[in-house]
Parts: C-alpha cells; sequence; structure tokens
C-alpha cells in the first residue's frame, strides 16, 4: 500500500512544520503544491522531504488541487491543507483502516473512498463545528475536484467506508487566523467570480452568503441575509448541499431566538426545519430554547435531556454540526430549565459542566457562588466544590472566583480567596 498526501499551500511557515510532520511513517511522499509562497514554506517542505511543486495561482483551488492530485503515484490519496492536521495516533488509525480495506477482497473491489470525522476548532482549541468529510481516496482519475472555491468531488456515497473513530483537526477558520490572512476578501472574490460564470449556482450563493454574513460591513451583511432567505424560500433546491441549507435555517434561528417579537418566526422555523431534517440536534436546542422562553421548563428539560442521552452515546443526533461540536450550548438550556423548575441539584450539575467547559463565565459563576452559599454552604465548603472545577493553586483561578464572589455580593469570600492569591503571589 503506498499512501500519497497531497496539499497545496502559500505562505504557511507557521503551519507547514506541523501539517507535514502529522504523515511521517504512514505515507511514502508528500506532495506539496505552492501557490505564490513569499516566506519560508517552500525552504520548510523541502527540508522535511517533501516532493515541492510550483502552481501559478489563478483563483481556482479546484485547480491547484487536481495539479496536487496528479503529481502523486500512491495508490491512495490524503488531500488536507496546512492548516489541518490528525491528531497524535489519528494516521496509524486512518493506515489501519486503509489495510482492513485492501485485505478484503468485497470492500478491495467496492470500496474507493473514506470518510472521518472532522473539528473545526478556534484559536482557543474549542471546537465550533464538527462534521464528516471524505479526504482519503484511491487514486483513480475519476476523482478530481470542482468548483473554484469550497471544492467539491462527487463520489457515490455507496462506495465510501466511513471511519468514525478517525478525526482531523482544521484550524484555518479561527477569527483570527481568518482576518490575518484576509480569508474573507479572498473568498467572496472567487465566490463572486464562480456566480458571474454562472448564475444559479446555488451552493456559490450560500458559500458567499456564509463568507458576508462575518463581514463588518452592514451591506455585505444584509446581502448574506438576503441569500439565506433565498434559500429557505425554497421549497426544494436538489443541487443545494444540505448542510449550506442547514447554516441558513441556523442563521435566521440565532437571530430570532433572543428577540421576544420574532420568537413565533423562530418556532415556525424550527418546526420546518426538524420536519426536513427529523432528530436533528441543532434544532431541537433551539426548540428547547423556545420552550423555556415560553416558561414551559418541563418540556424543555425533557427535550434536552433526550438531546443529551443521544450526545453522549454518539448516535442518533440527526444532521447536527453545533451542539456535538459545543456540548455547553445544551448544558446552558438545561440549566435554565434547571432553575425554572427548581432544580437544584441539576442546577450545581450543568453550571459545573458549563464553567468546566469556560471557566471565565461570571454569569454562571456568580449565581451558582450565590445560591450555594444562600443553602448554607460554608466558605470552605464552597472553595472545595470550586476545586474541582479551578486551580486553586493559580492565583489567576482565584481572582476569576473573587471576582464572580464580589459581584454577587459575597465580600467576605472575595476577601478570603484574596487572600490566598495573595500568599500565592507573595511565595
Amino acid at each position: 500500500m503506498r499512501l500519497s498526501h497531497c496539499l497545496i499551500v502559500k505562505n504557511e511557515e507557521n503551519n507547514i512544520e506541523k501539517a507535514l510532520s502529522w504523515a511521517k511513517g504512514v505515507v511514502f511522499e508528500q506532495i506539496v503544491v505552492d501557490t505564490g509562497s513569499t516566506d519560508r514554506t517552500i525552504e520548510i517542505a523541502e527540508q522535511m522531504g517533501a516532493k515541492v511543486y510550483h502552481f501559478e495561482w489563478k483563483d481556482d483551488f479546484s485547480a491547484a488541487r487536481n495539479y496536487a492530485i496528479d503529481k502523486a503515484v500512491g495508490d491512495w490519496l490524503i488531500i488536507l491543507d496546512a492548516d489541518e492536521y490528525f491528531p497524535p495516533g489519528e494516521a496509524e488509525k486512518l493506515a489501519r483502516h486503509i489495510e482492513r480495506v485492501e485485505s478484503d477482497l468485497q470492500l478491495r473491489e467496492n470500496c474507493i473512498a473514506l470518510s472521518c470525522s472532522w473539528d473545526n476548532i478556534d484559536e482557543n482549541g474549542k471546537p465550533v463545528s464538527i462534521g464528516s468529510n471524505v479526504r482519503v481516496f484511491r487514486n483513480i482519475p475519476s476523482i478530481r475536484f470542482k468548483g473554484r472555491i469550497h471544492e467539491q468531488h462527487y463520489i457515490d456515497p455507496e462506495r465510501v467506508v466511513r471511519m468514525d473513530d478517525v478525526r482531523f483537526i482544521h484550524t484555518g477558520y479561527s477569527k483570527t487566523v481568518f482576518k490575518e490572512k484576509n480569508k474573507l476578501e479572498r473568498n467572496v472574490r472567487i465566490l463572486r467570480a464562480e456566480i458571474k460564470s454562472d448564475p444559479d449556482n446555488i451552493n456559490a450563493k450560500a458559500y458567499l452568503a456564509d463568507s458576508l454574513k462575518l463581514s463588518e460591513n452592514e451591506a455585505d451583511k444584509a446581502e448574506a441575509k438576503s441569500i439565506f432567505a433565498e434559500i429557505l424560500e425554497s421549497d426544494s433546491i436538489a443541487e443545494l448541499n444540505y448542510k449550506l441549507r442547514i447554516k441558513a435555517y441556523v442563521y435566521f434561528m440565532n437571530k430570532y431566538v433572543n428577540d421576544p417579537e420574532k420568537r413565533d418566526r423562530c418556532q415556525a422555523l424550527c418546526n420546518r426545519a426538524l420536519d426536513e431534517f427529523p432528530g436533528a440536534l441543532d434544532f431541537e436546542y433551539f426548540q428547547a430554547s423556545l420552550l423555556n422562553y415560553k416558561g414551559d421548563y418541563r418540556a424543555a428539560w425533557e427535550l434536552l435531556k433526550s438531546g443529551e442521552e443521544r450526545l453522549a452515546s454518539g448516535k442518533n443526533t440527526g444532521v447536527s454540526f453545533y451542539v456535538p461540536a459545543d456540548p455547553a450550548m445544551l448544558y446552558g438550556q438545561l440549566l435554565l430549565a434547571a432553575q425554572g423548575l427548581g432544580d437544584v441539584d441539576n442546577i450545581i450539575r450543568y453550571a459545573t459542566l458549563i464553567l468546566v467547559s469556560d471557566k471565565t463565565r461570571s454569569d454562571i459563576l456568580c449565581p451558582l457562588i450565590a445560591m450555594l452559599l444562600g443553602r448554607g454552604t460554608t466558605e470552605d465548603e464552597l472553595i472545595d466544590m470550586l476545586a474541582k472545577i479551578y486551580n486553586t493553586g493559580d492565583p489567576g483561578d482565584l481572582l476569576i472566583i473573587a471576582r464572580a464572589a464580589k459581584n454577587c455580593g459575597a465580600i467576605e469570600l472575595a476577601s478570603l480567596i484574596m487572600n490566598k492569591a495573595k500568599k500565592l503571589l507573595d511565595s
């Protein structure tokens, strides 16, 4: 089995070493197609043993991607970018899956591609969305990419084997990186060119909306809203990638759910989305949020607990990308439902889970401290409880607790915590 790792790059000196390192010992060649780097990307890639080729950039990712594929001689290809990588141990699992396919006569004849899980993470390493993607396939002429941007290949799903236990990480769309590399401006330019040449390309329009919604320009934001509305106003768009339709639903639900005057519209969208994507946890989350706003805490609780159980099992969450990536979204609504029901044990449970995910959440920590002290919890007991979340040997963590205690009126506790922090700093 020969496995080729192909990637296209431009000015990736900060990523290229990591992008190539994960595959060492698994692949037999690494193809790097450079589209105009002016930094040390090429030098580093060559030092790491990659085969480096140069390709004149034409605002067409598929052209560059297919050029890289044409240079590969492996039996199987892995297509990742410089801002994508397999964490330790994942590449070895991938290789074992390929070996399994090659050693099974039926699989070898029928399988031409493998799909794996995908985590899109922000600058803090926190997943913001998850999904699955086909980035591993046989090196055969029939598999090539199409589209100038957000390029796609078509592979018969019946000939794809899922690797649910293998995942890769994507970092390139963190807000910091996105801004530094002017990706928004580049993406919008290429997508407008794509639409100009193919005005009926609904996927290009949807991707354009997804880019424009990030713009700080009000006209761009208005255009994004108009395109997303166009997508949802159509009862059926056979050519549209279902993930983009989901993004259109989520775009409007996020806008409407916190606006009392628009919650009826959010409810209608929830009903419609769940009819279209039954059991989708992302949409059930919005449904439960609306129930909490209405004060129907019991119904919200039951819906959310069902979702939590399905999420824990890793199965039957429907077509969902956001809640599985950030379960704290679910915990936040479970906390609201528990508060509405007066369920103290679950208030503590879900507040704790949220703080474990993000210990800076003063909006969660302040009422938790106030509630615990109100129940008669002693200051020492409370500190012991918070030690499960915070490092009480770290002055920074202690200051987070002290600030929250002060803000909720627990002045004595705040003073006690500050003294502990001071002693640590003095030592």
